[in-house]
């Protein structure tokens, strides 16, 4: 009972290994899959977002710039806008003023009443300095300590708002410049996709071949095994050779060795649409888009101008134009006048606004900036050399169209050329087929040798393959001229 039980669970464990290993994997899911995982694809949206961020930042620079600043400074002396005689003579005026007065009376005593010098001067002597003398003495100190600015501590702070009026059209230019960057970038994206996608495409139908040619190889060991068992059936009979088991041995290990080479190149191939998958490299899925009936034919008339509208390149190489002619009228803004207002608030400490004193003062500000290039060489090189660049593009867009049109019409050629190897790998898969029943029963009947069945045996999977060879192209084909058409 234990071992049945123990049985049963590995049956079950083993069941759902295998459900689990046989995952259905459609050729949609397989492209979802390989645009979540791929990591370029994440560089390449990452890029869009930069750029609309870059284009949010060129719109903010037609707004006014608000910015705050404040400065501090210490200073080892005050400023003295006296010298020291200045200083001296002006803390001492009201003497000087005094002195000055008494000369004057003195003269005129000498000459009215006959006073001597020694007479004079006793008199100044007692009359010494009067009130008036020491009152505009204190004013004078009161000057010079006024002009003697206490600038140790010095505070600054100011709130400003710069408005451009007009910058000559770089700002414009730059706008433009950065929209057309991130269309560019969108349109990389999804260039990237597209490629991409046919990379899940080539990868996936490149499975489906090989599963195909794996199964033929293995029919092809079949017919040869049986041949085998023929042909030593008939040799105990005396009526084949060793020599024709020996052949035909020799052509089952050919046989088989390209069956293992096909089973090999099966896995390996499984393991790379598994990488652009992003899915583990050694987990199996079945294909479930694994048909090889394809229908698809030639373009009886192309619009080349359509064709050149849908076209990523040619958007992309239209949008560098854009951006090379934003760069011109940026590289001529240089070479115009840039008009622009600012206004904020000033704060101070020394105050300014009425005297000089050590407190917090402030004031409002207003301005009006004009900016006029008079000389300037570089700027008119540099608007030469964006002109170069513009044209440059032209000659690529140009030249892109050229060769867009022939890739369209060569692969339109192509896929003609596949639609004729496919018709006839068909047909020779018909009469090889046919070929094949007639010999097998020519053989049975002992009207040919086993050579000339093996030889039959081998075109049968030669026009099998073709066919399969043939399928694959022409589908793939199409896909490129899908992609070349821009759809």
């Amino acid at each position: 009972m234990k071992k049945q039980i123990a049985l049963l669970l590995i049956t079950v464990c083993l069941s759902s290994i295998s459900a689990t290993a046989q995952q259905i994997l459609t050729l949609d899911a397989a492209r979802a899959k390989a645009v979540e995982s791929n990591r370029g694809l994440k560089i390449a949206n990452e890029k869009v977002l930069e750029a609309e961020a870059m284009q949010r930042a060129a719109l903010c620079q037609f707004f006014p710039k608000v910015s705050a600043s404040g400065v501090y400074l210490w200073t080892e002396k005050d400023i003295h806008l006296l010298s020291d005689e200045q200083e001296d003579r002006v803390n001492n005026m009201g003497t000087t003023m005094q002195g000055n007065e008494f000369d004057r009376i003195g003269n005129w005593m000498q000459e009215t009443f006959g006073l001597t010098d020694q007479q004079i001067a006793s008199l100044r002597d007692r009359i010494g300095i009067t009130g008036a003398a020491q009152d505009i003495n204190a004013i004078g100190q009161d000057i010079t300590s006024a002009l003697n600015l206490q600038t140790g501590n010095v505070y600054l702070g100011m709130v400003s708002a710069t408005q451009p009026i007009y910058m000559g059209g770089k700002l414009r230019a730059l706008y433009q410049a950065a929209q057309t960057t991130r269309e560019l970038n969108q349109l990389n994206y999804d260039k990237a996709v597209a490629t991409q996608l046919i990379a899940v495409d080539e990868a996936y139908w490149r499975v489906i071949s090989l599963q195909h040619k794996k199964q033929l190889a293995e029919q092809y060991c079949q017919l040869l095994n049986k041949l085998k068992d023929d042909v030593e059936s008939m040799q105990e009979v005396e009526v084949a050779t060793a020599a024709d088991v020996a052949q035909v041995r020799v052509k089952l290990n050919e046989a088989e060795m390209n069956l293992a080479n096909a089973t090999n190149g099966l896995e390996l191939s499984r393991m790379a649409l598994n990488q652009i998958c992003g899915l583990p490299l050694k987990e199996t899925f079945i294909l479930a888009d694994d048909t090889l009936l394809v229908n698809y034919q030639p373009l009886t008339a192309i619009n080349i101008d359509q064709v050149l509208n849908d076209r990523k390149e040619i958007r992309m190489l239209e949008m560098s134009k854009q951006i090379a002619d934003a760069g011109v009228k940026g590289a001529a803004s240089m070479l115009l006048p840039n008009v622009g207002i600012t206004g904020g608030y000033l704060v101070s400490n020394p105050n300014l606004e009425n005297g000089f004193s050590n407190t917090f003062g402030g004031m409002w500000t207003a301005g009006l900036a004009v900016n006029i290039p008079l000389c300037h060489p570089a700027s008119f090189y540099g608007l030469k050399a964006a002109k170069h660049k513009r044209q440059e593009v032209i000659y690529q867009i140009e030249e892109a169209k050229e060769k867009i049109e022939l890739q369209v019409n060569k692969l339109n050629y192509a896929l003609e050329v596949a639609n004729k190897k496919m018709q006839q790998a068909q047909s020779n898969l018909y009469y090889a087929e046919e070929n094949l029943q007639l010999a097998d029963e020519s053989f049975k009947a002992g009207l040919i040798s086993s050579s000339d069945l093996m030889q039959a045996q081998t075109a049968w999977l030669k026009a099998q393959n073709d066919v399969v060879e043939a399928t694959i192209e022409i589908r793939m084909t199409h896909l490129y001229l899908q992609e070349a058409l821009g759809r």
